[in-house]
C-alpha cells in the first residue's frame, strides 16, 4: 500500500495504530454527518445531545451532565453558555452557592422539535450506509465499550 492509495473519501482512510485513535477519527466523522442535518435547524449534535438529556431527566447540575456525558467541564461550560444564550435552558441555583442547576425551556422544547426530523435523518443515512444490523451491532457495542471505559 503506498500514499496513492489514499486519494479520496474512504481510500484516504489509512490504519489507525490503536483503538482510541480509531474511535476518536470515527467520532469525528459521525458528528460531521449529524452536524450537517442539524444545521438546517440551526443546532449542533453537542447542543441537540444536551437538551434531549434536559428533556429526559427534567433538570440536572453541571457535575451530573459532565459526568453523563464523559464530558470535560470546561467543555460543558462551554456548550452550557451557548444554549442559555439561544434561550434554550434556563440555569438556577443549587443546594449550595457554587451548584448551577439547569432545565429546558419552552423554547427549547421546540428546538428540539425542529431538529428531530433533521437528527432522524442522520440517523437514517448512517443506518442505511452501514446496514440495519451492522448499526444496531455499532450501538450495542459503544455501549458496552462506554460502560467498560467508565469502570477503569
Amino acid at each position: 500500500m503506498n500514499a496513492s492509495d489514499y486519494d479520496d473519501g474512504s481510500k484516504a482512510l489509512f490504519p489507525l495504530p490503536c483503538t482510541c485513535q480509531s474511535l476518536r477519527r470515527l467520532t469525528r466523522l459521525v458528528t460531521r454527518i449529524y452536524d450537517r442535518e442539524l444545521r438546517k435547524a440551526d443546532i449542533e449534535i453537542t447542543q441537540f445531545g444536551l437538551l434531549t438529556a434536559l428533556a429526559i431527566v427534567g433538570e440536572a447540575n453541571q457535575k451530573t451532565l459532565s459526568a453523563g456525558f464523559a464530558m470535560d467541564s470546561t467543555t460543558l461550560t462551554r456548550s452550557l453558555a451557548l444554549l442559555l444564550k439561544h434561550r434554550w435552558i434556563q440555569v438556577r441555583p443549587g443546594k449550595d452557592r457554587r451548584e448551577r442547576v439547569f432545565r429546558l425551556t419552552e423554547a427549547g422544547k421546540r428546538q428540539i422539535l425542529a431538529a428531530q426530523s433533521h437528527w432522524e435523518e442522520a440517523e437514517r443515512r448512517l443506518r442505511d450506509s452501514m446496514g440495519r444490523k451492522d448499526f444496531r451491532k455499532l450501538h450495542s457495542l459503544v455501549s458496552e465499550a462506554t460502560i467498560a471505559a467508565a469502570e477503569e
